[in-house]
């Protein structure tokens, strides 16, 4: 029976409900030991009615046992794997150890534990009860919270139960589990001891703070003489694991023992057949007997294949009445009778010093983590592993193994903490040269750009050349770039090398610079990673080619959700998210940035975070929304400025001159761009400046500068003299049309663009001229087709600014029909084109590390929104809406 706690029931009742509605969520219950966290988990539970429940408990002593929370929770729905996505489904089994190995990507994995969920949900709701959460493993942890984050759509309701300030990131509901009230606190005391006066009663529970157990466990040692009040009260009394001292210390040996290998072992076959070992006078009914103490004493449980202590206090007690060298003992003989994870785990706990055999078991153990996506759970044995290596050699290996496992479980501090280590302890040069390289690539993606630049600049190898350019561009330090082309040369001719020495001889201004990137695009289709992809957005991007450098970043960003890229996708989808801008496919840029920033985030990749937030800060500026935009540009900027990351310090900054230009404000306009191309390296960056160019230009005639714009046009003209592509020769044509007021040059423009995003911006300033110089019947077309496709991609201020014009032009007719599609969100369109691409929605749920019951659930959403009632009814929608609209695209 619960006492006092309507509140917090209360509370949980309605995340609950919620979750039944199809408004699922994640809630914390935070509070001290004995404070009843458990209780009200019981209470839910007996309360879920027709709602399954699937519930878990952390072990102290499985806490280092990969996945081994997340196989307690899900083996009763085990059968319902089948049902994920092949990616997801494969990615699971392998973490509950159904299948060998596994892509070990714990974005994909932690994508398949949602699936998993919301399949089990099904249409009466899943309450997903996980108590002492701080003592789960790292890897089931990590999965489940990754799950938890995303149940804002399922029918989910997600209970954590947390000792204390315990750290759960990503969840800030929290229902807080405090002392009982007075009144609470003395029906309690009254059920559980009888009476007891007064003043001893309210003394009892004033020193216990009203904690639930504390007040059982203490009122339960009273003399009749203190409850009567007649003796005081113990001076201090017993707290914490002292509350069960003497239940520990009147243990007769063998029950004190069977505990202590309790307190290290959960597996009830194991703790007994090592009793047996380990008795004085060894014989089974010793110890069942000393069983069956223990559980009189109220300190053990048994519950099927499992043994546990009923409070995780007592367990504590237990090891606090042992020595060491006890500790060892039980951890030895257990280890002789486990094997795979936990027989490695139970020698290092038997380990006294340094031992290789010991190390190696916790490498393996490692090691088949990691194949699993358990990157956290990786980085603490090989952390354990390189304390028990003997040989310095080994140990700087395993401590450097650690720190990319920390990193990739989205611990950056603590991988960086562990590469030190490392650093400090290897004279093995090619070994020091591994791990400078991993020190910048970590630099690289949430400390300084310009210090992994000079980190990763010390290598002479093509990958840490390549890390090397990378860095450099990130910074946006030309001279470094063109030095590290030069070295790079020195390498055999290839996809990469070729690359790398194109970029930089371009930027010098080398003839044979161009002609070197072409080779290397000429093969970028060979490519069979997503970096080999972004190498070639990079040398499209070299070229002037923007829309070529968008269409092979969109091929990384596939690829790198296919493949388990172990943790890079944050970063690619950074790319891919800035050319589906770039292309004019603001929506899917949208979605795909949101998507990115979550998981940068989840990551620790700050840099990252920086990348997205200016990309939306962009896309804000676009649809005129300037609070959110100075917003988003603002705390990009606060991360990439201290971080010199001209790259995204650039973008962040263009943002805010771009929402100016979209505002008509263009003197402000042309100052803010005019800064983002002068700013230097770690400010600013050359691949933003002349990628904005064209709004710099037309800021310039805007604000009446006519020779800033001739300049900003010869700058420009020269960035793209090696471009091939329509769509760049489109926007140099618009160029000179601006900077020249050139009519001529606006139509062979319009006649060029690929983009219709860009053709909408051109027809809109050849509308405006044509008005202006009264021909007002030629200018309507123009000037309604940028209207219509400006509505369509939700760039307001110019659609507003081409409506303007328009009724200007004499036509005063009603706003252009909204796309039937302007009415879903980004995420609902892309599910929308993904649909019309033929994918199942098993095949988007891998696609977009959904749930197939979360895209089912999209599209129910989608049909009534579009009044249509199938999915072939949305494809043939979503086509014919591409092929009629110059802003079709904009999907």
């Amino acid at each position: 029976m619960l006492y006092g706690r309507s509140t917090e029931v209360s509370a949980l009742d309605e995340v609950i409900a919620r979750a039944r509605r199809g408004y699922g969520g994640a809630v914390v219950l935070r509070g001290e030991a004995g404070a009843g966290k458990t209780a009200l988990l019981d209470a839910v539970v007996e309360r879920a009615e027709s709602t399954r429940v699937l519930r878990a408990c952390g072990v102290e002593s499985e806490s280092d046992l990969a996945f081994a929370a997340l196989h307690q929770l899900l083996r009763p729905v085990a059968g319902l794997l089948d049902t994920l996505p092949g990616p997801q489904r494969d990615a699971v089994r392998a973490a509950l150890g159904h299948a060998a190995h596994g892509v070990g990507d714990r974005f994909l994995l932690g994508a398949g534990v949602l699936s998993a969920l919301v399949e089990a949900a099904g249409q009466e709701g899943l309450i997903c009860v996980v108590d002492d959460f701080h003592w789960i493993d790292r890897a089931s942890a990590d999965s489940l919270l990754f799950a938890a984050r995303r149940l804002g759509t399922e029918r989910i309701a997600m209970l954590l139960a947390v000792r204390g300030d315990a750290a759960v990131t990503g969840v800030p509901s929290t229902v807080n589990v405090r002392g009982l009230r007075e009144d609470a606190a003395a029906e309690l005391l009254e059920s559980r001891h009888g009476s007891m006066i007064g003043p001893v009663r309210r003394e009892v529970i004033t020193l216990t703070g009203a904690n639930p157990l504390a007040l059982t466990e203490i009122a339960a040692r009273l003399t009749p003489a203190q409850l009567a009040g007649r003796d005081p009260l113990p001076d201090p009394l017993p707290g914490g694991a002292r509350l069960f001292g003497d239940r520990v210390t009147g243990l007769s040996v063998p029950a004190r023992l069977v505990a202590l290998l309790t307190a290290v072992e959960s597996d009830l076959k194991v703790v007994l057949s090592a009793a047996e070992r380990l008795v004085p006078e060894p014989s089974s009914d010793a110890v069942t007997a000393a069983f069956a103490e223990l559980e009189e004493r109220g300190l053990i449980q048994a519950s099927g294949t499992e043994v546990h202590f009923r409070h995780p206090l007592m367990r504590s007690a237990v090891h606090e009445a042992a020595a060491p060298a006890e500790i060892r003992r039980m951890h030895a003989a257990v280890a002789e009778l486990t094997t795979g994870d936990g027989r490695a785990w139970h020698l290092a706990g038997a380990a006294l010093g340094q031992a290789e055999p010991v190390a190696a078991a916790l490498a393996d153990a490692a090691e088949r983590a990691r194949d699993r996506g358990g990157y956290g759970a990786a980085a603490t044995a090989l952390a354990r592993a390189a304390d028990l290596t003997p040989d310095p050699r080994d140990r700087a290996v395993r401590r450097k193994d650690a720190a990319v496992a920390a990193w990739l479980a989205g611990r950056p501090g603590q991988a960086e903490s562990l590469l030190a280590e490392a650093r400090e302890g290897t004279h093995d040069d090619a070994l020091a040269m591994e791990i400078a390289r991993l020190r910048g690539r970590f630099e690289l993606n949430s400390g300084n750009a310009a210090e992994a630049v000079r980190i990763l600049a010390a290598g002479d190898g093509l990958d840490m050349l390549a890390d090397a350019v990378e860095a450099a561009s990130y910074v946006g330090d030309t001279a470094a770039i063109v030095e590290l082309g030069r070295r790079a040369a020195a390498h055999p001719k290839g996809f990469l090398r070729d690359t790398l020495v194109g970029i930089g001889a371009t930027l010098h201004g080398d003839a044979a610079g161009p002609r070197l990137l072409r080779r290397a695009l000429s093969r970028a289709d060979e490519q069979a990673d997503a970096t080999g992809h972004l190498w070639a957005t990079a040398a499209a991007s070299a070229l002037g080619e923007s829309d070529l450098a968008a269409e092979t970043a969109e091929r990384a960003g596939r690829v790198a959700r296919v493949s388990g890229m172990a943790g890079q996708l944050p970063v690619v989808l950074a790319f891919v998210a800035t050319g589906d801008r770039i292309a004019g496919r603001l929506a899917r840029s949208q979605a795909v940035s949101e998507e990115g920033l979550a998981l940068a985030r989840e990551a620790g990749y700050e840099n990252t975070v920086a990348a997205h937030l200016a990309n939306l800060a962009v896309l804000a500026a676009l649809r005129g929304e300037g609070e959110l935009c100075e917003r988003q540009a603002r705390e990009a900027l606060a991360i990439a400025l201290p971080h010199r990351v001209g790259l995204h310090a650039g973008v962040a900054a263009y943002a805010r001159g771009m929402l100016e230009l979209c505002l008509g404000r263009y003197g402000s306009a042309y100052e803010r761009l005019r800064a983002v191309a002068a700013a230097g390296p770690g400010a600013g960056h050359p691949t933003v400046t002349w990628r904005t160019m064209p709004d710099l230009l037309e800021a310039a005639v805007g604000a009446g500068d006519a020779a800033g714009a001739r300049v900003a046009f010869s700058a420009y003209e020269r960035s793209t003299e090696h471009a091939a592509t329509a769509e760049s020769r489109a926007l140099l044509a618009r160029c000179r049309g601006l900077a020249a007021s050139a009519e001529e040059a606006f139509v062979e423009a319009l006649r060029l663009h690929t983009n219709p995003f860009e053709a909408a911006r051109t027809a809109l300033l050849l509308g405006e001229r044509l008005r202006r110089t009264q021909r007002p019947g030629q200018a309507r077309a123009h000037l309604r087709t940028a209207w219509e496709v400006f509505e369509q991609a939700g760039a307001l201020p110019w659609a507003r600014r081409a409506r303007d014009e328009l009724r200007a032009a004499g036509e005063n007719g009603d706003a252009p029909p909204p796309s039937v599609l302007d009415v879903l969100t980004p995420q609902e369109l892309r599910i929308a084109g993904l649909v019309a691409d033929g994918l199942s929605s098993r095949q988007i749920a891998a696609r977009l590390f959904l749930s197939p019951r979360t895209v089912e659930y999209h599209l129910y959403k989608i049909y009534p929104k579009l009044g249509i009632g199938s999915r072939t009814d949305l494809a043939r929608l979503v086509v014919l809406q591409k092929a009629s609209a110059a802003g079709g695209d904009m999907l």
